[in-house]
């Protein structure tokens, strides 16, 4: 793992950037946690974004300053955390899709009530409960514990296919793979591999 964190500086981008530059980032809250393998872009002009609409309660974090979590319940039921990007107003955000479980295994197993790690953090409720993510953690920076983020050491395969479970711009190859990852939630197409920007 990386000792480099990453600042808050890092989400002060354009959505497109910064999403696929989390893939292979170490990801930590209180301790738990691992490799981030999947993620999905959300930009304020997009339809699917919650801040498309306009600013409401709920969605209030994605207005504010960049490097900080958004977290809302989906479906009334699973905690899904977003990481905040682009200047303050953009309201634009990177849901977090999977991760591959590195620390913390012993919690995420009786959090999840599950042994099979590969389905600990496969997918955005899963991955909030593993690793104790709840509204608690909404409008926290990700600079700071509980909190924290490190830079990937080097630059991964990646893949890049259409975002999962959504009806609106649902043709947009917004999200993004570590190409190969046991431990994404959907499987991407082969033809979909890329190398990501340097």
């Amino acid at each position: 793992m990386s000792s480099l964190r990453l600042k808050r500086s890092f989400f002060a981008r354009s959505v497109h950037e910064v999403a696929p530059e989390l893939i292979g980032a170490t990801l930590l809250v209180d301790d738990v946690g691992g490799r981030i393998v999947e993620v999905e872009a959300y930009h304020h002009a997009d339809p699917a974004a919650h801040s498309f609409r306009g600013e409401t309660e709920r969605n209030a974090v994605m207005f504010g300053p960049p490097g900080f979590a958004y977290v809302y319940r989906s479906y009334g039921i699973h905690w899904c955390l977003n990481f905040v990007c682009e200047p303050e107003g953009s309201a634009s955000a990177v849901l977090i899709r999977a991760v591959e479980p590195l620390q913390g295994l012993a919690k995420m197993r009786r959090r999840r009530k599950l042994e099979d790690e590969r389905l600990l953090c496969s997918g955005p409720g899963r991955l909030a409960q593993a690793m104790g993510v709840t509204r608690a953690h909404n409008g926290l920076a990700l600079d700071r514990l509980p909190f924290e983020l490190y830079a990937r050491e080097e630059v991964p395969e990646i893949a890049a296919g259409v975002r999962v479970g959504i009806t609106k711009a649902a043709d947009l190859p917004w999200r993004y793979g570590l190409a190969g990852s046991r431990f994404l939630s959907k499987p991407f197409p082969p033809a979909s591999f890329r190398s990501a920007p340097e």
